[in-house]
């Protein structure tokens, strides 16, 4: 069979997920031939598990240059992403890139332009659009079936992580080292699903709470009100502090209503569009009874590994991606403008300026207090599902 050489940038938390994923046999079109990280402890485990036939390199540079491999996993600090990927296609590698796909849109900007350039496949590891709740609500909401929506309401605060998991790096939760936090590490995935189900917002008024909850100088608290071009409406919350947290997307529509609360997707369904009944009901009090079902989906959610397995079916066979890695902006211009409206403390039309919202980062990177330490790597095996 023909496998795609893959060589992986950052064997953290992520990246050493991604080789059990393939060593289990789980990604049969995929095989490991090199591996870069700079952590020395990290490289002797990398070593022990894929044996003396994959390269390992401590910089991801020098794994891009090495001729080693054909594509690359980009599982490193979010300021790198960008800049790994430019190099990668200029040496003529395919890139999926972990989330986010930057820290600013004005870096990522350059990487899709980059990627445009080089015709190379361009990925982003956005697993949660292989969740079957989410992939049926994409499906329903775009084929029209229940009108326009007209409010949008996430509540996603199951990211509960304590002071360890912020203390385990010293690059986490710092402006200099991470760029923000739940709404930079945790949310790229909820902010994509939402551009990709709703379409982006045109206005988003955010307040953010930096440090509320844990000793950390970023966002561990989010509330933010958005407005959409047809003039829908809707609220995003999150929080990596609540305890038990929630998962609850609902969307109201013109012809009815549709809630995901963790596995199960509910569809409240009305015989008429609410517009015209709102104007053609005589009855000041009149009410249409909505149907209430449990929409039934392929059940399938093969997250980080479906997304492996496409990206390799994309470069060997011209399959589909689960997301091109170009959309990865989506969701950054989102979290961007929820930074940038609390810190200007109003509201921020979508598109913003982008030589603002750098400005006002590089502002909190230049207070940004510096951390010391071993780092410490966490098993994210079974924490991608729901949070």
């Amino acid at each position: 069979m023909q496998k795609v050489k893959l060589g992986i940038i950052g064997v953290g938390n992520m990246g050493s997920g991604h080789i059990g994923n393939i060593l289990s046999g789980a990604t049969p079109e995929v095989e490991v031939t090199a591996v870069a990280d700079r952590a020395e402890s990290r490289r002797a485990w990398a070593r022990e598990r894929l044996g003396a036939g994959v390269k390992i390199f401590a910089e991801g540079s020098e794994l891009i240059a090495s001729g080693t491999c054909e594509a690359v996993i980009i599982a490193v600090p979010h300021y790198q992403h960008p800049g790994l990927a430019v190099e990668a296609f200029a040496h003529g590698l395919h890139v999926m890139c972990e989330k986010p796909a930057g820290v600013y849109t004005k870096q990522v900007r350059e990487m899709n332009e980059a990627a445009e350039k080089s015709g190379l496949v361009f990925g982003m590891m956005f697993n949660q659009r292989t969740n079957h709740v989410y992939r049926k609500m994409h499906e329903l909401v775009n084929s029209g079936e229940l009108g326009a929506i007209k409010r949008v309401n996430w509540i996603i605060t199951n990211w509960y992580r304590a002071q360890s998991y912020y203390d385990s790096g010293n690059w986490r939760a710092t402006w200099a080292g991470e760029g923000g936090g739940v709404l930079l590490n945790q949310c790229p995935h909820q902010l994509d699903l939402l551009q990709w189900i709703c379409g982006l917002p045109v206005k988003v008024q955010a307040f953010c709470h930096y440090g509320k909850w844990h000793r950390i100088e970023v966002e561990d608290d989010v509330t933010a009100y958005m407005e959409f071009e047809n003039g829908a409406t809707g609220v995003f919350v999150t929080s990596t502090a609540d305890l038990p947290g929630t998962n609850r997307l609902e969307l109201t529509m013109e012809r009815g209503k549709l809630v995901c609360d963790g596995e199960k997707l509910e569809l409240y369904k009305l015989d008429v569009n609410e517009r015209e009944f709102c104007f053609e009901a005589e009855n000041g009090f009149a009410y249409a009874e909505p149907h209430y079902s449990i929409v039934e989906t392929d059940g399938e959610n093969p997250q980080h590994i479906g997304v492996l397995n496409a990206f390799a079916g994309k470069i060997l066979h011209g399959t589909p991606l689960v997301a091109e890695g170009r959309e990865g902006i989506r969701g950054l211009t989102l979290s961007n403008a929820m930074h940038l409206s609390s810190w200007l403390n109003r509201m921020v039309e979508i598109p913003f300026d982008e030589d603002l919202y750098y400005e006002e980062l590089q502002k909190r990177v230049a207070t940004s207090q510096a951390k010391s330490g071993e780092a410490v790597y966490f098993s994210t095996e079974g924490t991608y599902g729901t949070r």
